[in-house]
């Protein structure tokens, strides 16, 4: 039965404003229980508080509550007595519509949408791809694809609205334009792989076989059991295991770069760090039986007791090979070396203007990722093969200087072409990650991993003048608390506001509390129902910083179909039956989910921690766990979610482009730090800090 709404402009009762102390103690009551995970109390308590003060707030809050719990008409009914109140609020009007199309009622939303379109040119990208939910809803199909094509052009969900546009043009066999617009949904944002997905369904009916077999394995990367992407790897006779084909720049042989030795003071004596190459996405060694390489300078092979083995020169290549469990070094003229578990390759020169560096073959970076790959690498310092027997695998470990490691971090972990403050704060940070974390792959052989495991270091090829800037000039600088490092965990973006290390499921951490970077938001005054506002429209935000970053990293949305959301909670939990819901049933005040419910015909599971949430949702991984739910509906069939989210990575602590947007404007990197580790102290071992500077110097410690 189709609901028609009445004409706008009527005569309406005056509303009530919530403003005595009685009102606003009730509405903060109404919010704890809310963030406290009790939120049918708190469903309760603000549809009270709408019946008795008209309150535009608790009218609002009530209906995204009553949303989350996928109660749809129960948030019509609440959204019509504030309808009838309030008939041209853009807030009530716009929450109203959402209500309508979650519980079905297409015409009613359409004439919504269409008779008050937003006023406001930053939510228009969102008020069209409603109005094409509703147009699809009543077939209006031409109308829909209309709608979708304005949405791109409002830029805020682009990535959504060329991936809804592509799914109708693929149902209208339309498979060329369904094509392009995968593509764009993702060019928009590389991280949705359900767009990636269709887009290699689409190159594959169009006949662009080479490129859909590249997405496809990029999709295998991230999800190896996704069976929509194995069976088209298996019809299109590819081998998952055998790496890519090297594009022609990686066929280039690498020669040694000859780099300049970092300048390090006499007062500072770096520590040395072993870091483990080619690792899995865990950080654990990966298969290899042999290890090739090429040094810049003379080297010397000693063993585990530092007796010399064997001498090379400069340019040769020798390999490291493991035969039926016995490890031996192959020189450069085919000798064969046989040791027991460890040598060390270490490079001779009288040369200060040239660091030392060597090329090792087929190392593969990435992994898990989309962007994995496997080339051939530089990198500065000593080469350490280990032999690990209960692997059955060799090690291949960089030892170099933590200065040193760090030229290799700061481009592989930030883009270079931030801010000179924004370099120089994530250098302080990733020099305090690796002395707290140093020793965490001990069991393996090395300190630290060249993966995101720990912090991604990518040798000399990813070095930059500006990053290696950031290094020399923060040289040996480190945050402490209580004369400890500190754990200077950071996330590419926390999408305007971080949580704390508790909220993600972690221990507490007096140091890792939620601070906010949006710029114009009462943290403290923050209602539930503000959250679909946040993550829906764009915010004001030091993290809303787009400048050679995806803007889709602040903001961002994955379509998660009924069917991949089965298989996966299947697989890895167990078999719920058909889901029929998706409900947070907690929230932490900064707004990432901390405790998920799936709900199915035949039971439900929780989920909780923000790694777990991320991780059991959809193809691969989500970007966060800072997002609502809106559940999509065809013929009143559940068929989808739309995740609507923010930020990219666990959301504690340094928000690196945050950093961006701080230092853009002007911030000291001590002040950045400052912000994101308000009780940390700011220690140098060279002394350099001025009595100005807003950190306090900590004791000169002689180590950590």
């Amino acid at each position: 039965m189709k609901w028609f709404l009445p004409v706008f402009f009527v005569f309406c009762v005056s509303p009530t404003v919530a403003h005595g102390a009685e009102e606003k103690a009730a509405l903060q009551q109404a919010k704890e229980l809310y963030f406290s995970g009790q939120q049918e109390e708190a469903l309760a308590a603000y549809i009270d508080l709408s019946k008795k003060n008209q309150d535009k707030i608790s009218f609002l809050n009530a209906a995204f509550i009553a949303l989350e719990r996928n109660q749809a008409k129960k948030a019509v009914d609440i959204m019509m007595a504030a309808y009838r109140i309030y008939p041209q609020d853009e807030n009530i009007l716009d929450m109203l519509a959402e209500a309508l199309l979650s519980d079905g009622q297409y015409t009613a939303a359409e004439r919504i949408l269409s008779l008050f379109p937003s006023q406001k040119p930053e939510k228009a990208a969102f008020h069209y791809i409603n109005l094409a939910r509703a147009q699809r809803g009543l077939n209006e199909r031409k109308l829909a694809k209309f709608n979708l094509e304005m949405a791109t052009r409002s830029g805020t969900h682009a990535g959504l609205a060329y991936y809804l546009l592509g799914t109708l043009q693929n149902e209208d066999k339309q498979y060329s334009q369904a094509r392009e617009s995968f593509a764009k949904a993702v060019a928009h944002d590389p991280q949705f792989t359900e767009a990636r997905r269709s887009y290699a369904q689409a190159l594959e009916k169009t006949g662009k076989k080479d490129e859909a077999i590249r997405q496809y394995r990029m999709i295998y990367t991230v999800d190896k059991h996704d069976d929509i992407t194995n069976k088209a790897l298996a019809r299109l006779k590819v081998n998952v295991s055998a790496h890519p084909t090297p594009t022609s720049t990686e066929k280039k042989p690498l020669v040694p770069s000859f780099v300049t030795p970092i300048s390090i003071p006499p007062l500072y004596k770096p520590e040395e760090v072993k870091i483990g190459l080619g690792v899995q996405k865990n950080g654990h060694p990966s298969a290899r039986t042999v290890v090739q390489f090429t040094m810049s300078h003379p080297f010397t092979i000693t063993n585990s007791h530092g007796i010399a083995l064997a001498k090379g020169n400069a340019g040769e290549e020798w390999q490291i090979h493991l035969q039926q469990r016995k490890p031996f070094i192959l020189t450069a003229k085919g000798t064969k070396i046989p040791f027991k578990k460890i040598i060390t390759v270490t490079p001779r020169s009288n040369d200060n203007t040239k660091a030392p560096t060597f090329i090792l073959k087929n190392i593969m970076s990435g992994a898990g990722m989309t962007w994995m790959s496997v080339t051939d690498r530089e990198y500065r310092g000593k080469l350490q093969v280990v032999y690990n027997p209960n692997l059955n695998t060799l090690v291949p470990i960089n030892i170099v200087t933590i200065e040193e490691y760090l030229l290799g971090v700061i481009a592989s972990e930030m883009p270079t072409q931030f801010p000179a403050d924004a370099l120089k704060a994530q250098a302080v940070l990733a020099r305090t990650y690796a002395l707290k974390h140093k020793n965490k792959h001990k069991k393996y052989g090395f300190d630290l991993c060249d993966s995101q495991n720990c912090q991604v270091y990518g040798g000399v090829l990813s070095e930059s003048p500006s990053g290696n800037d950031a290094v020399s000039t923060t040289l040996g600088e480190v945050l402490l608390y209580e004369d400890k490092p500190i754990e200077g965990v950071f996330s590419a973006n926390t999408g305007g506001i971080t949580q704390s290390a508790q909220d993600a499921g972690w221990s507490e951490t007096p140091y890792l509390h939620s601070v906010s970077d949006y710029k114009r938001l009462d943290l403290e005054n923050l209602q539930p129902y503000q959250f679909k506002e946040l993550l829906q429209y764009p915010q004001e935000a030091y993290s809303r910083y787009d400048k050679n970053v995806s803007a889709s990293a602040f903001r961002w949305a994955r379509v998660i179909t009924i069917e991949d959301l089965q298989k996966e909670i299947q697989r890895k939990k167990k078999d719920i039956g058909k889901i029929v819901a998706l409900i947070p049933e907690q929230r932490t005040k900064s707004g990432y989910v901390s405790k998920l419910i799936v709900k199915g015909t035949k039971g439900q599971i929780t989920l909780k921690k923000e790694n777990i949430i991320r991780s059991n949702l959809g193809l691969g991984m989500l970007r966060s766990s800072y997002f609502i739910v809106e559940p999509n509906y065809e013929n009143r069939q559940l068929k989808y979610f739309v995740l609507y989210g923010g930020g990219w990575g666990h959301g504690v602590g340094f928000d690196q482009t945050g950093a961006a947007g701080r230092a853009e404007e002007g911030q000291h990197y001590q002040t950045i730090l400052h912000h994101y580790f308000p009780l940390a102290n700011f220690y140098s071992p060279l002394e350099q800090i001025s009595p100005s500077n807003e950190f306090k110097n900590s004791t000169f410690l002689d180590g950590f």
